[in-house]
């Protein structure tokens, strides 16, 4: 079995919970999500399964949407309703509505440095952020540049609002929470999220745990090359061992194409992989045949 499988995944299962979930009702050892959602956070969920993990990397690279839920007033250790208030009592949002969260979420479209939070999955030589905080220790995270194609406010009923933001991979969705609320004077932290669509997956469809534990089917699987957001490149039969055998071939561009990712087929429309296209040479990057 291979293919791409869009799973709804439940707020209280890890990312990891899910791929786990996968192996064990559909027997595949070999299976991988393409991008870590937080245990309190539901969502779309991409699994790769059999040779379809070796897209895993470019898949992780796909725009997200999200609809989030934003409280005002206060801030906790975690950027999320889960964690520690860290304010005594909540701060004043009488101040709060649509015109001011407008004018300040404005700051935060394009590339911008975030942090993410102490309490998350990215390693501090070679160990878990969240294990050090929950082991007291200092964390010191370095930032990075990420990009908010997009924030749109759904709602705002103080002291909650409700944005939709599109962004790049390794956003982390309660640092943005946490630092308009910084920005705006009185806290804030996300008690909500839902990851809408990632890629060419979304809501509309995904798959539930119990459709797949219940009713799994071949159509809830789709084919790696439909996965993939790039160009596509035909290529004569008479190309097919030097391809299948890791060798670069010419071609034929006119020049459009440099250091560009493309889904490799052999004519008609066999897939066999994805490579690059650069200075009119076809380079091999992952075979999946």
């Amino acid at each position: 079995m291979n293919g791409v499988l869009n799973i709804l995944k439940p707020p209280g299962m890890t990312s990891h919970d899910v791929v786990a979930f996968v192996r064990r009702t559909l027997g595949i050892k070999k299976v991988g999500h393409t991008g870590t959602l937080d245990p309190g956070a539901a969502g779309v969920l991409p699994i790769c399964i059999g040779k379809s993990t070796k897209i895993v990397e470019y898949l992780m690279d796909d725009k997200k949407i999200y609809i989030c839920e934003v409280t005002f007033g206060n801030k906790t250790d975690t950027y999320d309703k889960y964690g520690n208030l860290l304010y005594e009592n909540d701060k004043d949002c009488s101040k709060l509505n649509y015109n001011s969260l407008q004018k300040v979420i404005t700051e935060f479209k394009g590339k911008i440095n975030q942090k993410p939070p102490i309490y998350s999955a990215v390693k501090i030589n070679g160990v878990r952020a969240y294990d050090l905080a929950r082991r007291g220790e200092t964390v010191d995270i370095k930032e990075r540049t990420v990009e908010i194609f997009n924030i749109e406010i759904i709602k705002v009923d103080s002291p909650k609002a409700m944005l939709k933001i599109e962004c790049s991979k390794g956003t982390y969705i309660r640092s943005l929470c946490n630092d308009i609320g910084e920005k705006l004077g009185c806290g804030a932290y996300m008690s909500f999220l839902i990851r809408t669509a990632t890629g060419k997956f979304s809501l509309a469809n995904s798959h539930t745990l119990e459709e797949i534990s219940q009713q799994m089917s071949d159509t809830f699987i789709v084919e790696p090359d439909f996965a993939l957001e790039m160009q596509s490149v035909y290529i004569d039969d008479v190309y097919t061992s030097k391809l299948l055998n890791g060798n670069s071939i010419v071609y034929k561009d006119n020049g459009v194409l440099k250091n560009t990712l493309v889904k490799i087929y052999i004519k008609p429309d066999r897939f066999i992989g994805i490579g690059r296209i650069n200075n009119g040479i076809l380079s091999v990057e992952k075979l999946l045949v």
